[in-house]
């Protein structure tokens, strides 16, 4: 049995990245959210710097 060998041509469409969806493109730009995130974000960091001071 052969295997089958899929290859990629460059710059065709399979090449690039899907594009985001409408929901997608309003999360990245919405402020608010992004608020959000970065506070959870340093919230997890500052658990794991003061953890390990201890």
């Amino acid at each position: 049995m052969e295997k089958e060998i899929r290859r990629t041509i460059a710059y065709s469409e399979e090449s690039y990245p899907p594009m985001p969806t409408k929901s997608t493109l309003f999360w990245r730009s919405c402020i608010i959210w992004q608020a959000w995130r970065w506070l959870v974000l340093n919230i997890k960091i500052l658990k794991i710097v003061v953890g390990g001071h201890s």
